[in-house]
């Protein structure tokens, strides 16, 4: 397994202004990059939950955590936020991180079929478990089908040429390198690469239902932060990054109303303060040696 490196590490837990004592949540687990630093910060009376969807990574910090009672790890989607923190026996939580990257150690496992460098099958799924490869998702869709899914998920301009493309493969089940060779048919090669990321992006944020589960996480994250809590949230696509952008401004506001509306009607309250009013970035030591964590954002608001 390739070493894991976590992402805008410092600027996390200093976002979270951790409280020894404090409940706090590590929504996307992985390899533990993240919740190591947190706990290094926590006394004996904390807590902290983690939920992740890969069983491999569960299994892994499984191992990692087996002596430390302050930890609960839950190999669930972190849509499942409300129901960890309940079978856990806490009603609110100190601090909530979600890191929305894929590690460098699933980046790199040929299984998950996430890059195009290994010629493997187009699986896409965190939880292999759930669900159906892509690769057979893909044997049954239409041309405009493909299309719309780089487009949308992608924001891929080429993305009809590229589906028609794909579909001229013959061979099945699907491989990481077969797409490779389609997309590089008729895409430069100044700009295969870039496109390549965006089609295997969008192919995964399809299969994982990515933006919807991150909508939801969103949602019962505000539910469950203290008074004071923070919300922190890595993203590292436009994609993702305007659901939280847009989430955080709209629980800014204590007003909805249409512009010109005399007397408020809405009845809304403002829920959240946003503490970067600017992403935070990678410096460019940390992308020396990361160079993965150079489309990192890190957005942070603390509940009102």
């Amino acid at each position: 397994m390739s070493k894991h490196i976590p992402v805008l590490k410092d600027q996390v837990i200093d976002s979270l202004r951790i409280k020894p004592d404090g409940n706090y949540a590590d929504g996307t687990l992985g390899f533990a990059g993240h919740t190591e630093a947190i706990l290094a910060r926590l006394n004996a009376s904390a807590r902290l939950v983690a939920t992740d969807v890969d069983p491999k990574a569960f299994r892994y910090c499984q191992d990692l955590f087996s002596n430390d009672t302050r930890v609960r790890l839950f190999n669930t989607n972190f849509t499942n936020l409300d129901v960890v923190a309940a079978l856990s026996g806490i009603q609110k939580f100190d601090g909530i991180l979600a890191d929305l990257g894929v590690s460098s150690a699933q980046f790199d496992d040929p299984e998950y079929g996430f890059t195009y460098r290994t010629d493997t099958v187009l699986d896409l799924r965190l939880d292999r478990s759930q669900g159906e490869p892509f690769s057979k998702k893909l044997s049954v869709m239409s041309e405009k089908e493909i299309a719309d899914i780089i487009f949308k998920y992608g924001e891929e301009r080429q993305s009809f040429r590229i589906a028609r493309e794909i579909l001229k493969i013959d061979s099945r089940p699907y491989t990481t390198g077969s797409i490779k060779e389609a997309v590089a048919a008729i895409i430069p090669g100044f700009k295969v690469n870039d496109t390549l990321s965006k089609v295997f992006q969008a192919f995964r944020i399809f299969t994982n239902n990515e933006l919807e589960n991150l909508k939801i996480f969103l949602r019962k994250s505000l539910s469950l932060l203290a008074p004071g809590g923070r919300l922190a949230v890595i993203t590292f696509h436009s994609l993702e990054d305007r659901i939280v952008k847009e989430f955080f401004r709209h629980e800014n506001l204590d007003c909805v109303c249409p512009q010109g509306t005399p007397v408020c009607i809405c009845g809304k309250e403002r829920t959240l303060k946003i503490i970067t009013k600017k992403p935070l970035t990678a410096s460019k030591d940390e992308i020396s040696i990361n160079n993965r964590s150079r489309s990192a954002k890190l957005r942070v608001a603390e509940r009102i």
